[in-house]
């Protein structure tokens, strides 16, 4: 089992940016790919983004295209996103997951089912 921290969330003004982090432990950490989703209030989670660890290949929802980044720590047990250009719809807990598998497929790294590890959440609140 892969136990997920996520750090970094706060309240940021509208336009500005946040890193948010997301550590990884566990008797064997070999995940294939790491991800991140958003649950905003009143709705489903939400893919976010997704880094696909063999080849570091990366996958964003379309609402976050362009303005968030995935990437891999230089541990290797650490995967953050970076977040620029923030609005208010980016409100939500941020939860970052883990799959052992890895997909050539986009469609299954948008499946909450494809990720066998989750964190607890980290709240990201932007204010107008």
């Amino acid at each position: 089992q892969v136990q997920l921290v996520e750090s970094g969330g706060e309240l940021v003004q509208a336009g500005g940016s946040l890193r948010l982090s997301c550590a990884a432990s566990g008797r064997t950490f070999s995940a294939g790919t790491m991800g991140w989703f958003r649950r905003a209030p009143g709705k489903e989670r939400e893919f976010v983004a997704a880094f696909r660890r063999i080849g570091g290949y990366t996958y964003y929802g379309d609402s976050v295209k362009g303005r968030f980044t995935i990437a891999e720590g230089s541990a290797k047990n650490t995967v953050y996103l970076q977040m620029n250009s923030l609005k208010p719809e980016d409100t939500a807990v941020y939860y970052c997951a883990a799959s052992r598998l890895e997909s050539p497929y986009y469609s299954d790294y948008g499946r909450e089912t494809f990720y066998d590890s989750w964190g607890q959440g980290t709240q990201v609140t932007v204010s107008s």
